[in-house]
């Protein structure tokens, strides 16, 4: 290991990590059926669904918050050195959680903006500030810190030019899985 990987900086990483455990939270709470929080946060439908204990929608709580979870398992790999394989992995996830939660959070910042300037009209605005000053810049810190942890653990490897294509390649991946998602009303 040269000296330069020994400097490797674990707070991008530490970042990721605490972003993913605190995130996961609310998605366990909800799943619960508690809506501690949501009332006023999210959409009124999902609310419910969370109150009625929907299983489907307390299936898809649960695997958001053991997902955000494996987010923090990836931004703890992100803070040291590791083997091939393992660098590859985290790289990947890491580099597509980076992409996929700071286009996620852009679209709720930028439909924010566009309903608080009267550019784009939806049926009820009683949501737009939480989506515009909570919600979007919270995906946004996340897809930053992720970002800033692939860059910190790539920037300190030998491999970097092996490691930066598949950061690529999951960046590109969760984009694509990301646009088709919101081109068929999924996302």
């Amino acid at each position: 290991m040269s000296s330069k990987q020994a400097k490797l900086s674990k707070w991008p990483g530490c970042a990721a990590a605490v972003w993913g455990v605190v995130f996961a939270i609310p998605s366990f709470v909800w799943a619960t059926g508690s809506t501690f929080g949501a009332q006023s946060t999210v959409s009124p439908s999902l609310v419910k669904l969370a109150q009625d204990r929907v299983p489907w929608f307390v299936a898809v709580l649960v695997l958001t918050g053991l997902l955000k979870v494996f987010g923090a398992v990836v931004g703890v790999s992100l803070t040291q050195p590791r083997g091939r394989w393992l660098s590859r992995v985290a790289v990947f996830c890491g580099g597509g959680a980076a992409i996929l939660l700071t286009w996620h959070g852009g679209l709720f910042v930028v439909q924010g903006v566009l309903v608080k300037t009267a550019a784009l009209v939806v049926e009820s605005t009683e949501l737009v500030n939480w989506y515009l000053y909570l919600w979007g810049p919270w995906f946004l810190a996340g897809g930053l810190a992720f970002a800033a942890a692939v860059g910190q653990y790539v920037r300190h490897r030998a491999d970097r030019r092996t490691l930066t294509r598949y950061g690529a390649v999951g960046a590109l991946g969760a984009l694509a899985l990301s646009v088709a998602g919101v081109a068929t009303g999924i996302g």
